[in-house]
């Protein structure tokens, strides 16, 4: 059991957590390459936040997020990952991303993107 990542502060709660939660949000939140420890880790999604709020941004969106979590998925941590991009043109990208897992069955996870 993990301690939760407050997705909106980046800071622990006081909460404990048995979910891939805090995986997700590591490897969407940092910028790819940037995490010493390990180059291949994180995303592309920080490079979407000057971007305009295009179709084409969204597909893009869900493009990196799909890239970033699948070694969740390559090491059996998870057993299926569904991204999809909702845009409702208010200067907001919002990702659903569903986590399936064997043992703690499936849960959704809401990651927000600002463009313009």
């Amino acid at each position: 059991m993990d301690r939760e990542l407050n997705s909106s502060t980046g800071d622990y709660e006081n909460r404990t957590i048995d979910t891939l939660q805090n995986a997700v949000y590591i490897r969407l939140m940092t910028p790819k390459g940037e995490y010493w420890a390990d180059p291949a880790l994180g995303s592309l999604l920080h490079t979407l936040q000057r971007e305009k709020d295009l179709n084409q941004v969204g597909m893009l969106a869900r493009q990196y997020a799909e890239e970033a979590l699948q070694p969740i998925l390559d090491d059996g941590r998870a057993t299926a990952i569904t991204v999809s991009a909702q845009q409702p043109h208010n200067g907001e990208l919002i990702l659903l991303i569903q986590v399936d897992t064997e043992n703690n069955g499936v849960f959704v996870y809401q990651h927000s993107i600002p463009v313009i």
